[in-house]
């Protein structure tokens, strides 16, 4: 249900906070149900021209986006730092990923093709056609790069798009916004909508004239997405929860493998969906792992994230600080979980969290099945291969994770059978803007990025046409 009116959520102000130093440093403004209403008319108003508009002037129009990006590249990764907390080299990245998409999506519109289909008694031909307007709804974790995997290929493919950053990060989505103007793009192409998630992203989940919602989030919210999406039939992408597998076997280049392994679980503090949160050791060399773990942990440089050599930031709340440690309670860890050693952070004010590994030879307690989303990995031995696989599937999520072996044959047999939609053999890349993205089980629906992202946007039209 919306807000009624006169509600206290409609409108208003939202203090936005540094994450490094817990304090507020600027105030945004809140869109309520009216202004939802509002923005998606005028993104339904604009759609029938953008639509229309020659796939060059659209890809040109996109390329001049990009490049307004890369132009204010710095500025976007100083709010970056600022609302999110990352590092400033990881905020760098981001931007630079999201100027790489809307360039790779502007590449995209021309090579759309449909195809031509043999049939007797005619020509059959198939085109993409775009949707409508596109609800999405951003994340806090990773708010610059994600919104741009759907911003980029949702325009490129004809649509206008709505976009509700969530509360603690709106401002890199405000900035493109504004950069979007700058580079040309008609009025309600693109509109950014701060706001409340259970005001604005509700309206937009049951506004009737959004026609496609991309939300990435909780798996919990996402399955009300996705039930409120059913109600006027909408298309969605969800991507959702992880509890990656970081997959050690014995025959793997240990050293390597144990070095690597914080950068794969405490980029962005472990606020990443795609974070390898357990890590796997074949039992013959579990404990010389946790003998080289152990010093690569405390090497992680968690400080301000302005400082170039930061490597890790903050949590981006208090709260998010709270739910962390809630799994580390004993209550929390149980019997046979504890806390093996831990990394340095910061004193004094911001929400800082030491690198945390805890070792959990049972993989079903808590901390080892729920997603934590903070810089907690657990270590859990397997026997061999079929144990290996048995533990890291016995999840209901299924986003990503790293396979480490010497073995060719050994990494295509277990990357064929651990249920996940990204995986790693010996590194711990799991995002590219060329190569598909997505989960599988809890982790999500539909897939983002790569050659096939502006499909997601666009419903093929079959056209007959006789020749009898």
């Amino acid at each position: 249900m919306s807000a009624p009116a006169g509600d206290p959520r409609e409108g208003g102000t939202h203090d936005v906070v540094d994450p490094a130093r817990g304090e507020a440093f600027t105030t945004v403004s809140m869109t309520g149900t009216a202004g939802t209403d509002a923005a998606v008319a005028r993104a339904a108003a604009a759609f029938p021209a953008w639509r229309d508009v020659a796939p060059a002037d659209r890809a040109r129009l996109l390329r001049r986006f990009a490049a307004a990006v890369d132009a204010d590249l710095d500025h976007l990764a100083d709010l970056e730092v600022r609302e999110a907390g990352h590092p400033v080299g990881n905020a760098r990245w981001e931007a630079g990923n999201l100027r790489d998409v809307l360039e790779y999506s502007a590449a995209a519109v021309e090579r759309h093709l449909g195809d031509q289909i043999p049939v007797a008694g005619g020509l059959d031909v198939t085109f993409h056609e775009p949707l409508g307007v596109v609800g999405v709804i951003t994340p806090w974790n990773f708010p610059m790069p994600i919104a741009g995997w759907s911003v980029g290929p949702a325009l490129a493919a004809g649509n206008t798009v709505v976009l509700k950053p969530a509360e603690l990060t709106p401002l890199t989505s405000i900035r493109l916004a504004e950069l979007a103007r700058e580079a040309g793009l008609p009025e309600g192409v693109l509109q950014v909508l701060p706001g409340r998630g259970d005001v604005v992203g509700q309206r937009i989940v049951e506004h009737p004239a959004v026609r496609k919602l991309v939300f990435t989030g909780s798996t919990a919210v996402g399955r009300r997405v996705m039930a409120g999406a059913a109600q006027h039939v909408k298309r969605v992408t969800l991507e959702l929860g992880g509890k990656s597998a970081n997959v050690v076997f014995a025959d793997s280049d240990l050293e390597r493998a144990a070095a690597t392994a914080p950068d794969g679980v405490f980029d962005n503090a472990g606020q990443d969906c795609c974070a390898r949160s357990r890590i796997l050791v074949q039992r013959s060399v579990h404990d010389r792992f946790l003998e080289l773990l152990e010093p690569a942990v405390q090497a992680v440089r968690v400080a301000d994230p302005r400082s170039p050599g930061a490597q890790m930031g903050p949590l981006v709340s208090a709260a998010q600080r709270d739910r962390v440690a809630g799994f580390l309670t004993p209550d929390a860890l149980g019997g046979s979980a504890r806390v093996a050693f831990t990394g340095t952070a910061p004193d004094g004010p911001g929400f800082w969290f030491r690198p945390t590994v805890v070792l959990a030879p049972d993989p079903g307690v808590r901390v080892a099945t729920e997603e934590v989303f903070g810089p907690v990995v657990t270590v859990t031995p397997f026997e061999d291969e079929a144990d290996a696989i048995r533990i890291a599937n016995d999840s209901r999520y299924g986003l990503s994770g790293s396979i480490w072996t010497r073995d060719l044959a050994r990494a295509l047999r277990v990357s064929r059978a651990v249920e996940a939609g990204n995986l790693s053999v010996n590194s711990h890349s799991s995002v590219r803007y060329s190569t598909p993205f997505g989960g599988v089980k809890e982790s999500g629906l539909g897939r983002e990025l790569g050659p096939h992202a502006l499909d997601a946007f666009t419903d093929v039209k079959n056209v007959f046409i006789s020749t009898t």
